[in-house]
């Protein structure tokens, strides 16, 4: 499990993906959250501006990032 640690109050979900080394791009990001493959916190989540707060965790191609401040 990866954890992104918040250096401010929140990141966004495309943010996150790529910080986390799951995704390339930014576009490469938008593109598996438009096609439904992203979760936050067991919900599919198909908006890459989703906020992400301490205690969300995101799971995409088996792979888990937790977010912590």
């Amino acid at each position: 499990m990866e954890t992104i640690v918040l250096r401010e109050e929140f990141i966004k979900l495309g943010q996150a993906l790529k910080a986390a080394g799951l995704c390339e791009s930014g576009v490469d990001a938008k593109d598996v959250i438009l096609d439904g493959l992203v979760k936050v916190n067991g919900q599919v989540e198909t908006r890459r501006g989703k906020k992400l707060y301490d205690g969300d965790i995101v799971t995409f191609d088996g792979e888990e990032i937790r977010i912590t401040k």
